[in-house]
């Protein structure tokens, strides 16, 4: 059961930051702003789930392994790499945009 609320979690975080970030690049702004404001944004956001996870990590490491640690860390690494995959896709479509306006 918690491995399908954590997918519903993770799919309904993914689509709402990607709908976010399609809005912006979409605003009145433009785009050049947009483009740096969102970047900046989605850097600040990476560095924050990545010391969040590895403090989660780390602070958990010192007591004796169990099944619920051990399904805790597998559900922060795939929340971390869907995160990391989910950038990952929005800085390719801002790549994309770039290559767009450069053309």
């Amino acid at each position: 059961m918690a491995s399908k609320t954590t997918t519903g979690i993770l799919c309904f975080a993914g689509g709402a930051l990607a709908g976010a970030a399609l809005g912006l690049l979409y605003a009145p702004e433009p785009g050049t702003e947009t483009r740096s404001w969102l970047s900046y944004q989605l850097e600040k956001y990476r560095s924050v789930l990545a010391d969040l996870t590895d403090s989660l990590v780390t602070s958990r490491e010192g007591a004796g392994q169990s099944y619920a640690k051990s399904e805790g860390q597998r559900v922060i690494s795939d929340a971390k790499s869907k995160a990391e995959q989910l950038l990952g896709d929005v800085d390719q479509l801002i790549n994309q945009i770039n290559s767009r306006k450069g053309a």
